[in-house]
């Protein structure tokens, strides 16, 4: 009796306190249908930050969850007969996280929903059993963690079934409707869960729930805002959605120096993302540099790939993070390893110390390694223009024992890899490119005419040409299939430079093959723009030199562009006198000095990579000395220093002059 009249006290207080403040309502029909209907301008106003009677929201609410658990009490005492009232689940443990004493504690439904093993079963569950209000946030909560558990495909078929259930949209209906009434924290375990089944974003549910968020956002404490912000983390922007968002980076500005767990910190982090303004982000890197100690080796890996997410490098914080992993590399599993890779290439960060660990460790480890896996590791360290030398080694070793194992996918990948970053593999190169073009043979009749090319111009760059690739991509039929697709302008220089190594590299083949002319388009030569501080370095240089001439922006063989060519008569020309058909170039020394950025040369080392490699090469077939010029030699140095650099490259008897520190001298 007094349950009933405290309830009935409650309903008329809520209503008139509901009626009272018109702002409090949403405007959302409740019986409409989920999947379909989206909410109107109107209804997507944001309310977080409307001047709001604090008091009485705050007692409203208070007086709804007291309201609500006399209503689950009344409820349950109507179930007594078949299942006892449930036990309330502690806030500092995820749904699907339980001691063992809470599950002994738990209701009969709470044990049975744990048994679900996929979304149609928690829903046949509630089609059986009313579900509370605290019940309906665990059943989306199974729903997802059971989920996690599956393969794609079995996902992929798991959530037709749960989109065509019958009960879903009610279950979905149900939870609009006690949003009001939850608690923080399992307002924003459903939203997670909601989002991560898929329930559209311009539902009305997400949005009500969006709503919700708005609302209590004052109120949420640091774990729910961090599990929050993972549910906002991947949809896409909206009005609701942005207000939400803007809002969580002023709650997280006012309350960052109270933040007290890593993964909490990270994980708004993420969702402040490349638009958090520089002050806010130089406010995060303090307040996670404090915390460093607390750095688990999870924490470090999720560290760097979040400063990834926010576009922000902290050299500060890479560095830790750097440590902490090349200490324990023995502990991370490939997924976590190849993401602080790929992060570090969205950062441009590259650690030698780091990425030769990196390097050394998988090398060391190789049997543990899927074959798909050890290509994935080359293709990121390609991509950090690294070359992991232990790596690649012991790599080439594998392929030899077996080509068979790789996919065409994986062969063209290690050849681009091995030909991109120009990896001497010295004793075993020849037989590592023959097994290289034995496994390729095998895919002829499988591959595209684009896959041929890119397969046959790696090859080249590697100086190698198997005649059965040459032949069959020379072919009439398959350079008509090239010319009729629409394929990538950048096919045409693969082409030039086919038919630049068949000229000039002259491989023994069995037949003598050319690139018809049709398929090498028109030379594709940018107007040559001239060096000013190398065309003054060199001037400089030749000043004192009687007997040389400088030829600046020659074009070689209507393809290579040198920056400057230096003529120079050979020590000993009587030598060459002696002889009376000796050309007037063979008597000279022809110095090809060629401007090189940094991204043409392996990181850390002198070693040019790809297309520099095979220009290199090219040139010194025609008779020319190859000198790289390197964007280091051309640094804001006075005019007498550069001068010095660069005389001490291309003439290194005047290197004693130049300090060791300001001069990497690069001669193939």
């Amino acid at each position: 009796m007094t349950i009933r009249l405290t309830n009935e006290i409650m309903r008329w207080s809520l209503r008139f306190c509901w009626r009272r403040f018109p702002w409090k309502r949403l405007s959302v029909p409740v019986a409409a249908s989920i999947r379909e209907a989206s909410l109107s301008r109107n209804d997507l106003i944001p309310v977080w930050g409307g001047r709001l009677n604090q008091n009485c929201l705050s007692w409203t609410l208070s007086a709804a969850r007291f309201y609500s658990d006399g209503r689950n009490h009344n409820e349950n005492l109507k179930e007594s007969n078949s299942l006892p009232s449930e036990h309330s689940l502690s806030t500092d443990i995820t749904p699907d996280q339980t001691s063992s004493e809470q599950r002994q504690r738990r209701s009969p439904f709470l044990e049975l929903l744990h048994q679900c093993g996929s979304p149609s079963d928690v829903l046949d569950l509630t089609c059986k059993y009313s579900a509370t209000i605290r019940q309906v946030s665990n059943c989306l909560n199974q729903m997802w963690s059971s989920m996690k558990k599956m393969s794609d495909g079995q996902r992929r078929y798991e959530l037709q079934l749960m989109f065509e259930h019958p009960q879903f949209e009610n279950l979905l209906q149900q939870a609009m409707r006690s949003v009001q009434h939850m608690c923080n924290d399992d307002v924003a375990y459903s939203l997670l869960s909601m989002v991560n089944l898929g329930v559209p974003q311009r539902s009305r549910v997400i949005q009500t729930f969006l709503r919700a968020c708005q609302e209590r956002l004052n109120d949420f404490d640091e774990k729910t805002l961090s599990i929050l912000a993972s549910a906002l983390e991947h949809m896409k922007d909206g009005q609701n959605l942005d207000a939400l968002k803007e809002g969580m980076r002023l709650v997280v500005e006012v309350r960052l120096p109270g933040i007290k767990n890593v993964l909490a910190l990270q994980t708004m982090m993420r969702l402040l993302g490349k638009d958090a303004p520089k002050e806010l982000k130089q406010k995060l890197e303090r307040k996670a540099l404090s915390m460093t100690d607390q750095f688990s080796l999870p924490n470090a890996q999720y560290m760097i790939s979040t400063m990834a997410k926010m576009g922000f490098h902290s050299k500060p914080l890479l560095k830790v993070c750097g440590g902490k992993i090349k200490e324990n590399l023995n502990g991370i599993p490939f997924n976590r390893l190849y993401n602080v890779l790929k992060s570090c290439k969205e950062l441009l960060y590259r650690d030698v110390d780091l990425l030769t660990s990196i390097s050394d460790h998988v090398a060391s480890t190789l049997d543990i390694w899927t074959n798909k896996q050890l290509v994935f590791f080359l293709s990121v360290f390609e991509d950090l223009l690294f070359c992991p030398t232990s790596l690649m080694e012991a790599y080439s070793e594998k392929v030899i024992t077996n080509p068979e194992a790789l996919t065409l996918k994986d062969l063209l990948c290690v050849l681009k890899v091995y030909s991109s970053l120009n990896y001497d593999l010295q004793h075993q190169r020849q037989k590592f490119l023959d097994s290289l073009s034995h496994a390729l043979s095998s895919y002829l009749s499988k591959m595209s005419g684009l896959e041929l090319l890119k397969a046959v111009y790696c090859l080249c760059l590697l100086n190698h040409f198997p005649s059965a690739l040459l032949e069959q991509l020379l072919n009439i039929s398959m350079l008509e299939q090239l010319a009729s697709a629409k394929i990538p302008k950048s096919t045409e220089r693969m082409f030039q430079r086919v038919d630049l190594c068949l000229r000039l590299d002259r491989p023994p083949l069995p037949q003598p093959l050319t690139v018809p002319s049709s398929a090498l388009g028109n030379p594709i030569l940018n107007s040559p723009s001239v060096n000013l501080r190398l065309s003054k370095g060199l001037q400089s240089v030749l000043a004192d030199q009687a007997n040389a001439a400088l030829q600046e922006m020659l074009v070689v063989e209507n393809f290579y562009i040198i920056d400057g060519v230096i003529i120079k008569p050979l020590p000993n020309p009587t030598c060459a006198m002696e002889t009376s058909s000796i050309s007037s170039a063979e008597s000279s020394q022809r110095i090809a000095v060629i401007y090189a950025p940094n991204s043409s040369f392996c990181y850390g080392t002198s070693i040019p990579r790809g297309p520099l490699a095979l220009k290199v090469r090219h040139l010194k077939i025609l008779g020319y000395t190859p000198v790289l010029v390197t964007e280091q030699h051309l640094q804001p140095l006075s005019e007498e220093e550069r001068t010095d650099i660069i005389r001490g490259l291309i003439f290194p008897e005047h290197a004693s002059k130049i300090r060791p520190h300001e001069v990497e001298h690069v001669r193939s």
